[in-house]
């Protein structure tokens, strides 16, 4: 499998694929107009698990510093523009997605 993650801002979706072939669809809350989810390419370089306060679950940070895929303690947050610009996501959906993404995982963030 060559698994990559597509990140629609305007869309609020992030999308799994096996090459060109879709896996999966998730909702996502991404960043407020002050501090937006920057568009371009990234690595996903680190997970850490239950990292405490806001991030829900799991961390996965990706290749720009400070800026990552991660759960929410706030669930009613999904699907809108409330970050300080990481990809927020919903605790079980981003359980499943990390399990399916390696270290190395190419991002692919845009408007």
């Amino acid at each position: 499998m060559v698994v990559w993650i597509d990140v629609s801002v305007n869309n609020r979706q992030l999308k799994l694929y096996d090459a060109s072939v879709l896996l999966k669809t998730y909702p996502i809350a991404v960043g407020k107009i002050l501090t937006p989810t920057p568009n371009g390419n990234y690595i996903i370089v680190n997970k850490e698990y239950n990292p405490g306060g806001p991030f829900g679950v799991l961390w996965m940070g990706l290749s720009k510093p400070h800026y990552g895929i991660h759960g929410t303690n706030d669930p009613s947050s999904i699907g809108k523009e409330v970050s300080h610009g990481c990809i927020r996501m919903n605790n079980d959906d981003v359980t499943e997605l990390s399990s399916m993404v390696p270290l190395g995982t190419n991002v692919y963030i845009h408007t």
